[in-house]
């Protein structure tokens, strides 16, 4: 693809590397396009099991590119909203993917690069990272983002970030929930790696049906609706091959089936 480099190794490991290192990885149209359409093809392979989204260069992502940004404030509200309403289908594809999606993130991830990174299951970011939803410093405002930040951080801390469009640290952003894990520079393919290796312990339709599952599911009381959803989803899954195949694999002492073999290169 024009923007992206992708590549999947013999586990199943597909690696997405948005490649417009010139501008920091700021997408535009065309950017839009091809994760939408690489996210849509990944998560419907069999073949892959884990999907990585990382940036070439300096940084994960500077949000939206500034090109995009003048042609969109000198166009038309039925263009602009065709526009959000892409890029916001791309977020949601990576947000409903079934595949588990780790973002690596170095440099900056700043507007829809906070986006990116909280469309994704897991994010691990450098020490040196740094995060900011920047979208008021231009006048305008994290609205497709916006539902991502407040799922992450609540909507208080959504709000100071918002408004403020001030930068915080990968240490800031631990706390807050916008990552799950810090690491130094030199130590970010090993930590990676330990998470793909997790991954691809547990079984793939368990982890679709994991991500169908929470995705349905809000904070708030325990209805009988949730009950019945929960007792049904689990009910179906249990009569399922790979179900029965890990329980098979699991008292036999032997690796479950769908694990890669051992010894397989990364």
């Amino acid at each position: 693809m024009e923007t992206l480099q992708i590549a999947t190794d013999a586990r199943g490991v597909a690696r997405v590397t948005m490649n417009r290192p010139e501008v920091f990885n700021a997408f535009n149209e065309a950017m839009i396009a091809d994760l939408t359409e690489a996210f849509a093809q990944l998560g419907e392979d069999a073949a892959v099991r884990v999907i990585v989204l990382a940036g070439a260069g300096k940084a994960f992502s500077a949000g939206a590119d500034i090109q995009w940004m003048k042609r969109a404030a000198e166009a038309s509200q039925e263009w602009n909203l065709a526009d959000a309403r892409r890029f916001a289908a791309m977020l949601d594809g990576l947000a409903r993917c079934p595949k588990p999606t780790i973002a690596q993130v170095h440099g900056v991830a700043l507007g829809g690069g906070v986006g990116l990174t909280l469309a994704c299951d897991l994010a691990l970011a450098t020490t040196t990272a740094q995060f900011a939803v920047s979208e008021a410093r231009f006048g305008i405002l994290p609205a497709v983002i916006g539902p991502y930040v407040v799922n992450a951080v609540g909507p208080r801390q959504a709000r100071r970030l918002a408004l403020t469009a001030s930068r915080i640290d990968a240490q800031e952003a631990l706390q807050l929930g916008l990552v799950q894990q810090v690491v130094a520079a030199e130590a970010m393919d090993t930590a990676v790696e330990a998470v793909v290796t997790d991954l691809l312990a547990g079984g793939p339709q368990a982890q679709t049906e994991i991500k169908r599952l929470l995705a349905q599911l809000a904070v708030g009381p325990i209805t009988h609706q949730v009950r019945e959803l929960t007792a049904q989803t689990i009910a179906r899954v249990r009569t399922g091959p790979e179900a029965r195949d890990g329980f098979t694999a699991f008292l036999a002492k032997q690796p479950a089936p769908w694990l890669p073999p051992s010894g397989e290169a990364p």
